[in-house]
């Protein structure tokens, strides 16, 4: 059975029309260690892009079968080949009893407070990976306070520091 589409609403701007690529796309790309760069992802046509969102990745067996037909995709639309990264094994987003320095470090710098242990617990993979993501040095990550509220990390009306 698929996994279901996955775009958060932070994303919205760009998710409907799969222009960028999606934190779910990018959690897969490292999962299976294929680096895919936002040129390679604009040359793939919607069919590509929709496979690449919604294959699942649960288990070994789909994870190899993704990584094989992403690079078959990079092959084909671009004409280059697939270049491989370190797969994400032991990574902080995968640690769900320890909120990541950076992610209380981001949190602090927008002015607002980081999640607790319990709530970083209670994340899924995907939203932990996310916003690890956003916490990239040399990026706007604007996206990140958004991603905390949708969330549910904070609320509308939660003070800043």
């Amino acid at each position: 059975m698929k996994e279901p589409l996955t775009t958060f609403d932070f994303e919205s701007d760009f998710a409907g029309s799969l222009r960028c690529i999606p934190m779910a796309v990018r959690f897969k790309l490292d999962l299976c260690g294929i680096k895919l760069s936002l040129r390679q992802w604009s040359r793939f046509g919607e069919q590509e892009r929709r496979w690449l969102l919604e294959q699942p990745t649960t288990s070994p067996t789909e994870v190899a079968l993704y990584r094989t037909t992403l690079t078959e995709f990079i092959a084909r639309c671009t004409g280059e080949p697939a270049k491989s990264i370190d797969a994400a094994e032991e990574v902080a987003w995968a640690v769900a009893n320890e909120v990541p320095e950076a992610v209380t470090i981001q949190a602090t710098s927008r002015g607002v407070m980081p999640p607790t242990a319990d709530q970083w617990c209670k994340l899924t993979d995907l939203q932990r990976f996310a916003l690890l993501k956003l916490t990239r040095p040399g990026h706007d990550n604007e996206n990140f306070v958004p991603a905390m509220l949708e969330f549910g990390i904070l609320s509308e009306l939660e003070d800043v520091l």
